[in-house]
């Protein structure tokens, strides 16, 4: 299946730059993915796409401030870091620029030596495993000199800090936030439980695979990277018990949908139970959904591996229609852009 399938349109100016003032305030496109039906809402009006007995299932990781700027020991010159995957032992998968200038052996120094890393390996495309030295406590130091890990699209800087982060962020470590959380309010998520809806919690930290474009013709010849996701007892519980009930699994999010089908395909339609560790779980049309009913998800980059995601669940047809049709009435697209809901 080649990539180009899964390529658009995308005029720049509908690349959301910035947050809406109010979360859910943004433009909700609802797609029924068995008639390809399409209408268009406000965020806020999800609540009138759920039934009681339905449960949603939140990403609750935290974005880290990882993208660290400082400069290489020996000559002085600059040096940016975006921290990835945390191995343990003050060790980072890292991506870095300049990265024909940065090599193995390197020393990197940030705020003037408060912070310091040694380039241990080298990787492909600008993949770095580095060893950081300090005094005093990691994730304090890395408040004071990281900044939130934007994507390179964004060329505008945030103010504010707490809105690339979710309402509910609170397992900190990933390098980008899971963006379709970012529509809810506390206030919104207390009108949703009060219809009867539950709302559940994973975590998977969002990693490499969402800076890195597919290089391959082939959809079928990409290797996703790994990610770490843990789900709890409680909510596989909560999740097998929506099951039995006929009520509808919602992921919120290609993230939460990605670690509910890891657990799912390796359980092969026995109950949902606790699980954690590393997914590498590739999800494109002819794959077929263990747990995952319903999607609320935002607008993705083409030739994506996310467009390929929401083209499994509703259909390559369905998905490049509505695309097409959010272009024309212009939503904004991806991390701080408008929603969809797959249902």
């Amino acid at each position: 299946m080649n990539v180009d399938l899964y390529d658009f349109e995308l005029p720049e100016h509908l690349i959301a730059q910035t947050p809406l003032l109010d979360r859910s305030s943004s433009r909700l496109l609802t797609l029924n993915k068995e008639s390809g039906q399409i209408s268009h809402r406000t965020f806020a009006d999800i609540i009138d796409s759920l039934n009681p007995g339905d449960t949603l299932v939140l990403n609750d990781t935290k974005v880290i401030p990882a993208r660290l700027f400082g400069e290489k020991e020996d000559t002085g010159a600059k040096a940016e870091v975006l921290l990835l995957k945390n191995m343990g032992e003050d060790r980072w998968e890292a991506l870095v620029k300049p990265g024909k200038k940065l090599k193995k052996g390197n020393v990197i120094s940030f705020g003037d030596g408060k912070l310091k890393a040694v380039i241990e390996e080298e990787g492909e495309m600008g993949a770095r495993i580095l060893s950081f030295s300090y005094k005093g406590i990691f994730q304090e130091i890395l408040d004071e000199l990281g900044q939130m890990p934007l994507p390179p699209y964004i060329k505008e800087k945030l103010d504010d800090r707490d809105r690339y982060q979710t309402v509910y962020a609170k397992h900190e470590g990933s390098a980008a936030a899971p963006t379709a959380g970012l529509h809810f309010t506390e206030a919104l998520l207390e009108q949703i439980r009060a219809k009867g809806v539950d709302i559940a919690f994973i975590t998977l930290h969002v990693g490499l695979g969402t800076f890195r474009p597919m290089s391959v013709d082939q959809v079928e010849d990409h290797v996703m990277h790994e990610e770490y996701y843990s789900l709890s007892q409680e909510t596989a519980d909560l999740l097998n018990e929506t099951k039995r009930r006929g009520g509808r699994v919602i992921a919120v999010g290609t993230t939460s949908c990605r670690t509910l089908e890891t657990v799912g395909s390796q359980l092969k339609g026995e109950p949902l139970r606790e699980s954690s560790g590393w997914t590498s779980i590739f999800i494109y049309p002819g794959y077929s959904f263990t747990v995952v009913d319903a999607l609320i998800t935002n607008f993705h980059l083409p030739k994506s591996t996310l467009v390929m995601l929401v083209s499994a669940l509703a259909g390559r047809e369905h998905i490049m229609n509505a695309y097409k049709e959010a272009v024309d009435k212009e939503y904004r697209f991806f991390s701080f852009g408008d929603a969809m809901f797959i249902y």
